[in-house]
């Protein structure tokens, strides 16, 4: 199977991205930050991973191996598919996914799109033995706390409250974020507001 990809960024669409590797576009879907990071003509390596069903043959695309196995964590959880997965690695960091689920943070996880209380409750009950004294929660630098979300995951949220589509929501985001630098939340929010309008 397909375990890394290096290529360059070929065409960036809404949720996937193409990856033109000596000439064979792959298409990835990928999470938010990644997608958000991308720029065309871009080099990059992406550990990857195929998900096979009767009617259909997909490839996901992550960052880093550490981003990859989580993705592949969460998969083993019932009730959680592919799309599931990607939403929540979308919505907030590997590090703050685990911590969640460590911390037993209901109200963390049900922000993600898609994701209500029950299906939360399963990724704690099967998922929380395993992420305990997990590397990424002791060792990882700048570590964030189950309650503070990703900033641009603050900024989504935001949005997602104002009644914009998640889909719109991110596109826009992902406008403000490809010209680099760090921005407050509140400069996210202002300059995506300004896009979503039209202005």
């Amino acid at each position: 199977m397909i375990g890394m990809l290096r290529g360059k960024v070929w065409e960036i669409q809404s949720e996937r991205l193409v990856i033109d590797v000596q000439g064979v576009g792959y298409l990835l879907t990928v999470p938010y930050g990644l997608l958000a990071k991308a720029v065309p003509g871009q080099e990059l390596v992406v550990y990857t991973h195929v998900v096979m069903r009767e009617d259909d043959l997909s490839l996901y695309g992550f960052s880093s191996l550490e981003e990859k196995q989580l993705f592949l964590e969460m998969l083993s959880v019932s009730g959680i598919g592919p799309k599931a997965a990607i939403s929540i690695l979308s919505t907030f960091g590997a590090v703050q996914i685990e911590s969640a689920i460590v911390s037993e943070n209901l109200n963390l996880l049900t922000k993600v799109p898609g994701i209500g209380k029950k299906t939360a409750q399963r990724l704690i009950l099967e998922l929380k033995e395993k992420f305990k004294g997990h590397s990424t929660l002791s060792t990882r630098e700048g570590a964030f706390s189950e309650s503070t979300p990703l900033t641009h995951s603050e900024a989504l949220q935001t949005l997602l409250a104002l009644g914009f589509g998640i889909d719109e929501a991110r596109q826009a985001l992902g406008h403000v974020l490809k010209d680099g630098g760090e921005l407050s939340t509140e400069v996210q929010v202002k300059k995506a507001l300004r896009l979503l309008a039209g202005g």
